[in-house]
């Protein structure tokens, strides 16, 4: 009902009639479209929803995702403006509609989600948690390794990403300013479905890198989740010296860490200072997105 009434409205601003009316000028109808374009365009999809389904086989569905499969405008509800809220609840009051707005969106919490039995068995039982999607192709023996790494290993798996234009794995002196010195981070093979492998890369080719999981710990000792590219041969070359048992348990922490680099760089932000972490801000600088 929503997106009709956002089409009808935008369908009369981009009239000849509204064209020849003086109560708007050409730039505010343009806006007032944008807003309207934006505040429905996933509508349809939320009226007719499809069956929910784990972007990464095996992995336990995130607070967020919780809340958005059983309240599906959550996410807009909470984003929108007052305008955009205003204008839904306007025309869902005129169409006599009785609804009750859904709740805050959870926060993502801090810290890892606790292990459900399912993954404390696969821990013990030595079972690999990342699985292809059906139908797929699993990743090489190669891929099914946790590896833990330095702060300047991370930084430098980060820089081959925006080098080569992998799309995941954005650092540079953000980064490097944030992350313990002396800490330890690891990095596993995970790709969603949509990245698996031999998918198509947007550029007329195929997807040839791997998406990986990254558990790094910040300068201030919480560790967060993120996600870089990284090339098959360079991952391979990597270093592994933990035990498998510890490997595994691993896994199911950064796969169940919520908080990731972009959301820990919100929080931070007020307080970022040179004397506090020693990051110098740049003009183009932004914390480096998870995904």
């Amino acid at each position: 009902m929503l997106a009709a009434k956002a089409f009808t409205e935008i369908r009369y601003l981009a009239g000849d009639v509204r064209r020849r009316s003086e109560d708007s000028s050409s730039d505010e109808d343009l806006d007032r479209i944008r807003f309207l374009a934006d505040l429905c365009h996933n509508m349809p999809g939320i009226a007719q929803p499809r069956r929910w389904q784990q972007s990464r086989r095996g992995a336990s569905p995130t607070s967020l995702e919780q809340a958005m499969a059983k309240r599906p405008m959550s996410w807009i509800w909470n984003t929108s403006s007052h305008e955009g809220r205003a204008w839904m609840l306007a025309h869902i009051e005129q169409e006599v509609r009785t609804w009750t707005p859904p709740p805050l969106l959870p926060l993502h919490r801090k810290g890892p989600a606790p292990m459900i039995p399912r993954h404390r068995a696969g821990v013990l039982l030595g079972r690999w948690p990342v699985r292809a999607p059906a139908g797929r192709q699993p990743l090489s023996a190669a891929a099914h390794v946790l590896k833990a790494l330095d702060t300047d290993a991370v930084c430098a798996l980060h820089e081959e990403a925006g080098r080569l234009r992998l799309g995941l794995g954005k650092g540079g002196p953000w980064l490097r300013a944030h992350l313990d010195p002396d800490g330890v981070h690891y990095l596993v093979p995970d790709p969603a479905d949509y990245y698996w492998p031999g998918n198509p890369d947007g550029r007329g080719g195929e997807i040839r890198w791997w998406q990986c999981t990254a558990l790094l710990r910040m300068y201030d000792g919480e560790q967060v989740s993120s996600m870089v590219s990284v090339l098959p041969e360079t991952f391979t070359a990597l270093p592994s010296t933990l035990p498998r048992r510890e490997q595994l348990r691993l896994v199911h922490l950064a796969r169940a860490t919520e908080r990731d680099t972009d959301l820990w760089g919100r929080d931070h932000e007020a307080e970022c200072d040179p004397q506090l972490c020693g990051y110098v801000a740049e003009a183009t600088d932004n914390p480096p997105p998870a995904n």
